[in-house]
């Protein structure tokens, strides 16, 4: 039988760490479907049309170099705004979310369209200058060459986007667990969303 938990929050506020542990934690198939988004970003950044990367988008393209780059990142969120786009999505993201073992989606619009029925929603967020300077140190690792200031200014911009769009806006859903990790470990924030997952379950017994 299937259990569906959506994920939902902006970027660098832990959500793809946290969606990972739980799948893992409880036996999910797990799906960052922000690589859907940064699949069609790529594709359009090497001059495809990004309606049509979308519609053509197949399990490889998930695996592709590149896809966690500044660029790709900026290019992903331009093009989740296009209706064509997200609706070529869709049922892939459905699909995948009925796995028969149990399955973890994290996203922007999980828990509001994807799957609103999901068995349990969470929203994973941190204040913007948490999450910038999370990516900033995750940008100078891998040695991209950036400023605090420039990736503060990119989280901003993004989120303004994100959540400022007509089509499926970032925002909880009206009955998400709302996770903060502002000033929380990750091993807390993971160990938040593990305990609001299996007190939904053992409910549903």
């Amino acid at each position: 039988m299937s259990f569906i938990v959506a994920i939902d929050g902006p970027a660098a506020a832990g959500k793809g760490t946290i969606s990972k542990v739980v799948a893992r934690h409880f036996g999910f198939v797990h799906l960052d479907t922000g690589l859907l988004y940064r699949a069609v970003g790529l594709k359009m950044l090497d001059g495809t049309d990004a309606i049509s990367a979308a519609k053509a988008l197949g399990a490889t393209d998930l695996d592709a170099d590149g896809l966690r780059t500044p660029e790709v990142a900026q290019a992903a969120s331009k093009v989740a705004v296009i209706p064509d786009v997200r609706t070529a999505l869709v049922d892939f993201q459905r699909s995948f979310a009925q796995h028969s073992n149990g399955a973890v989606l994290d996203g922007r619009d999980i828990g509001t369209v994807i799957c609103p029925d999901a068995d349990i929603k969470l929203f994973i967020t941190a204040s913007p200058e948490v999450r910038a300077s999370r990516r900033f140190a995750e940008l100078t690792a891998s040695g991209h060459d950036t400023t605090p200031d420039q990736v503060l200014a990119d989280v901003k911009a993004r989120d303004a986007r994100d959540s400022q769009r007509d089509v499926a806006p970032l925002k909880p859903a009206a009955d998400a667990v709302l996770i903060d990790t502002s000033d929380m470990s990750i091993e807390a924030a993971v160990e938040a969303a593990i305990t609001a997952v299996q007190h939904k379950r053992e409910q549903g017994r």
